[in-house]
């Protein structure tokens, strides 16, 4: 059994507050009567729950370790584009989507599940998930620029970006380095190199918070989380704090 706001939300309801909300304006019934209290208990299976008209069928929830290869787009459909979901076998892409984006043209760990909670967590600017690459880069990185990346850096937004971490591997015309940021905005890593004269002409994810990439897969491949992978990443974001 679980909690009916959890329930809603792993079946593709909302967050957790969007659930109070449709709780809160009687759009949710459990067995033809109107529910109200988030803590409800559920029974999978047994308990018929319909949302707005719609029912919420439970199905557990997938979690998949794809190594993204260069050339393909972070998004459930293209017109244009191959995507990360034609990279799967049919039997596994349904209700699946990336938590998050890599470029076109990066490649390395990417994220796939249907919990939706899970990937709003990790997402959510509040939380503030670690995200590690590797790059190479075009241009003499020096410990000046380590400096400013702790500092934050401006790349044209409100706001200077979050203090980053950068280890420097080789320093040369072309320099091969470690970037650990703490937040998601759009082409982040490229931006910051551009900001302090440097181009990124290779990056690959390796770690998102708990979770880094198995070195024994090859771009294109996937696999399932482990259970402790799946429990790991939960206790970061405090999704395994709520009682069930």
């Amino acid at each position: 059994m679980m909690r009916l706001d959890r329930f809603l939300c792993e079946t593709g309801f909302g967050t957790r507050s969007q659930v109070k909300e449709l709780l809160k304006k009687g759009q949710v019934l459990v067995n033809g009567q109107a529910a109200k209290r988030p803590e409800q208990k559920i029974e999978e299976g047994k308990d018929v729950v319909l949302c707005g008209g719609k029912q919420a069928v439970y199905a557990q929830a997938v979690y998949l370790m794809l190594y993204k290869p260069a050339g393909t787009v972070s998004a459930t459909e293209d017109a244009k584009e191959r995507t990360v979901l034609d990279l799967l076998d049919t039997g596994d892409r349904r209700d699946l989507f990336p938590v998050g984006r890599l470029d076109k043209d990066s490649e390395g760990l990417l994220l796939l599940t249907s919990d939706g909670e899970l990937a709003h967590r990790l997402l959510s600017p509040k939380k503030h998930v670690d995200k590690v690459y590797y790059a190479r880069v075009e241009g003499r990185v020096a410990e000046e620029h380590a400096e400013r990346f702790a500092a934050g850096l401006d790349i044209g937004e409100k706001a200077p970006t979050l203090p980053a971490a950068l280890e420097i591997l080789k320093s040369g015309e072309i320099s091969e380095v470690r970037v650990t940021v703490r937040e998601g905005k759009f082409h982040q890593v490229k931006r910051m190199f551009a900001a302090v004269g440097c181009r990124v002409i290779y990056l690959k994810r390796l770690r998102m918070g708990t979770l880094a990439l198995d070195e024994t897969l090859k771009a294109g491949e996937y696999r399932r989380l482990t259970e402790d992978e799946i429990r790991d990443l939960k206790r970061l974001t405090g999704q395994a704090e709520r009682p069930e």
